[in-house]
């Protein structure tokens, strides 16, 4: 089975520390949640697992290929990002800068214009294909980044915030899609504020907590103990509610002033 692992990989930059022998593996079909405060290392783990930043220690590997032994196009044959800042601003029409993620395919530039076509059709964005990216609202921009990725085909997306500047519905429609990628062996890293979102994605994700460059936990966003460790992560006690069959996992309320009038 193809795995992507990191293996103990730390990263230091201006004398600090950016991640501390961190350690994972992401398996087809897992939904892997990343979550942290701010400054705890979310975006470089990633960045780490995509060879873009140089490793202190450690390795990453696909299969048992280290990563940086990998060509450009194998590389992306396999990984796919989503940073939080994903298209150009030049005003490429939507259709172009999706089918730009088919550069590891050897096609004809019809096959390639339908391939990009149906990924904006699963993220709703058919309408917009001619569209200038300078004329997209900000959720529309980031759907069209996520159509790109499914464009890729790659067997690993990792992602750093796939909700963001979306409304409500569209961020569950898009949790709801990456769900539906893990059943056809897609594997998942997502960097997200919201664990909550995890409720539409269907089987079982798990969630890992980074804190100061570490790794504090794994563990499945079902689990008992997940609402205390978060409240620990972020300093504020956690509350597990039920709502519609799913786990909500809130702040608590502050406790009352003394019962002033």
């Amino acid at each position: 089975m193809t795995s992507l692992r990191l293996e103990a990989v730390s990263v230091q930059a201006g004398g600090r520390t950016l991640l501390d022998a961190a350690s994972l593996e992401l398996e087809p079909g897992r939904f892997l949640a990343l979550v942290g405060p701010n400054g705890a290392g979310k975006t470089t783990l990633l960045r780490a697992a995509l060879g873009l930043v140089s490793t202190s220690a450690g390795r990453v590997t696909v299969g048992n290929q280290p990563l940086h032994l990998l060509s450009p196009k194998a590389r992306a044959a396999e990984l796919a990002w989503l940073p939080q800042q994903s298209l150009p601003t030049e005003p490429l029409p939507a259709r172009e800068a999706v089918m730009a993620a088919r550069f590891r395919f050897s096609e004809t530039a019809v096959a390639t214009r339908r391939a990009a076509e149906q990924a904006l059709e699963r993220v709703g964005l058919a309408a917009r294909a001619s569209s200038p990216l300078t004329e997209l609202s900000g959720g529309e921009r980031q759907r069209i980044a996520i159509a790109a990725l499914l464009a890729q085909e790659a067997r690993f997306l990792l992602l750093d915030e796939p909700a963001n500047h979306l409304d409500p519905a569209q961020q569950g429609e898009i949790y709801a899609l990456l769900g539906r990628l893990l059943e056809t062996g897609i594997a998942i890293l997502c960097v997200t504020h919201d664990v909550n979102l995890l409720n539409h994605t269907g089987g079982a994700p798990q969630v890992a907590g980074l804190r100061g460059g570490k790794l504090v936990f794994t563990r499945p966003f079902d689990a008992p103990e997940l609402p205390a460790e978060l409240g620990e992560l972020f300093g504020v006690r956690m509350l597990s509610l039920a709502a519609n069959h799913a786990r909500l996992i809130v702040p608590a309320p502050p406790e009352p002033n003394g019962g002033a009038a």
